[in-house]
């Protein structure tokens, strides 16, 4: 009897060895590996740690400065209901580009790092507009073809660079963070994120409508390296990183050291003041201190819903259009890492963390996000 299971399982895991080969699904070796057999059931802020990174480096670091009631408003209760049940890492508010309250959580420290996520989207739509300003790239409207022979015909010819941006490319790209047989799942852990890229196919024609795709932004990454001939953490290091005075140095995950590919679409690790930074440069218009690094017209275009049907999302930034009365922009990643703007009020709100709310039938936003939103004017309202 000992026997015959012995057996029965050596052949089943022949069986399985010749499915992963046969299906290349070799990436869910290293997905069991690295997420599930850590306790998670899902990707985790931390997991940079199993990955491959490259280093984005920062060169004189700009702390931030301390408000003049810093720190003197307690902390609200609907915050601290809200931090416990979401386990949040870090948060923020900043105010008048001075840091007004800060707080860290679950032995997270002010510098930790923690996975940007999908905030890491906003970035590459920056780097995008960085490129334009600079030449490099003509303008929103420059074909996606004139850089990857793969999208030089069928409806792939009309794919654009600001179509990729906004989100509107009409690929076959599948969303789904669940399922480990999605593109996306491959793509997190597969070692050469290039050849991921070669299979995505434009479905229908680009630039008519918006529909949240991850690969749209690995597509865009990848012109972006064409154009500039940098990888992708250099750049944001030259462009971004340094000019904005980032207090430390940040890792960008990579498919593998072998091929070298940074995870555009997600996975920056960086800490909370640092992600700030790109708050504050869009909510100053594309000016640092007074100094121009990205154009003021992007980046209005950026935050700015391009289609009429879907104004919560503009050029790699979402949008609430009126909330209280009030419109914020934001950079937004999953399990709820968000940098939230507020320009009217000089505002800049960041909460990283481990969970988010789940999203309403009738929202795309999660209620998580207007809870640290009235939380932070609560905080503002006893300054």
């Amino acid at each position: 009897m000992g026997k015959s299971i012995l057996k029965g399982l050596v052949g089943f895991l022949i069986a399985l060895l010749i499915l992963i080969y046969v299906f290349d699904l070799s990436y869910l070796v290293k997905a069991v590996r690295t997420i599930y057999l850590k306790g998670h059931t899902t990707a985790f802020i931390e997991d940079y740690t199993e990955f491959d990174n490259r280093i984005i480096k920062n060169n004189i670091p700009e702390p931030w400065p301390k408000h003049n009631n810093y720190n003197k408003s307690s902390e609200p209760k609907l915050l601290k209901d809200t931090n416990d049940k979401y386990g949040t890492a870090a948060y923020l508010v900043i105010k008048n580009d001075s840091i007004l309250f800060e707080n860290y959580y679950q032995n997270f420290r002010e510098n930790s790092k923690t996975n940007s996520f999908s905030m890491a989207k906003s970035m590459v739509s920056a780097m995008l507009g960085k490129a334009i300003q600079g030449g490099q790239i003509k303008g929103l409207d420059t074909k996606v073809g004139d850089y990857i022979n793969n999208f030089r015909s069928g409806n792939a010819e009309n794919l654009t660079v600001g179509d990729l941006s906004s989100m509107a490319s009409g690929s076959n790209w599948d969303e789904s963070y669940k399922s480990p047989f999605s593109v996306t799942t491959k793509a997190y852990f597969y070692d050469d994120l290039a050849s991921v890229v070669k299979d995505i196919k434009i479905k229908s024609t680009p630039g008519e409508k918006y529909k949240y795709l991850s690969g749209d932004t690995q597509i865009l990454a990848m012109v972006l390296q064409k154009a500039t001939g940098q990888n992708l953490s250099d750049y944001l290091s030259n462009s971004f990183w340094k000019p904005m005075g980032a207090n430390h140095e940040a890792l960008w995950q990579i498919d593998s050291e072998d091929f070298g590919l940074e995870k555009a679409y997600c996975c920056v690790a960086s800490n909370a003041k640092d992600f700030a930074r790109f708050g504050k440069l869009y909510k100053n218009h594309g000016y640092w201190n007074g100094k121009k690094i990205l154009d003021s017209s992007f980046v209005a275009t950026s935050t700015k819903g391009r289609f009429k049907e879907s104004p919560h999302y503009g050029y790699g930034w979402w949008i609430i259009p009126n909330y209280n009365g009030k419109r914020f922009f934001m950079m937004r990643g999953h399990l709820g890492q968000y940098v939230i703007v507020q320009p009217d009020d000089d505002l800049i709100i960041v909460r990283l963390g481990q969970k988010a709310a789940k999203k309403s039938k009738n929202d795309v936003f999660s209620a998580d996000i207007y809870k640290y939103i009235d939380s932070a004017y609560s905080i503002l309202s006893n300054d």
